[in-house]
């Protein structure tokens, strides 16, 4: 049996820019994809700790170090900059090794550098 659970977690990040006028997704700084264990085109979830709007897009590598957390096309109408979000994604995997799986969840400060 194959079940989904939580595989990585960017725990409240801040959102630093909204692009309307992008084909779509969340560009997320590389440092932070990679304490995350995301990776480019990953479809994720994006939960917005402002207003309680919760969807789903894929993501866009962004400057390694840059702090980036921006929602593209539709998603940016669904944040402020400034707003607080969670980014979860998921996998799926065999029941018994889900039992003993870690995921990898990461809380960055307000500037959306990894806290030591």
């Amino acid at each position: 049996m194959q079940i989904e659970v939580l595989k990585s977690k960017i725990h409240h990040a801040t959102v630093t820019e909204a692009n309307l006028n992008y084909v779509g997704s969340i560009t997320i700084d590389e440092k932070l994809m990679i304490a995350a264990n995301l990776i480019e085109n990953e479809k994720v979830q994006v939960l917005n700790n402002n207003n309680g709007e919760r969807f789903e897009t894929y993501v866009i590598k962004g400057t390694m170090g840059s702090g980036v957390i921006c929602l593209n096309g539709p998603a940016a109408r669904k944040v402020q900059v400034g707003d607080t979000i969670v980014v979860i994604s998921y996998a799926a995997m065999d029941f018994e090794e889900a039992k003993n799986f870690k995921p990898d969840i990461i809380f960055p400060d307000k500037d959306n550098q990894i806290r030591s």
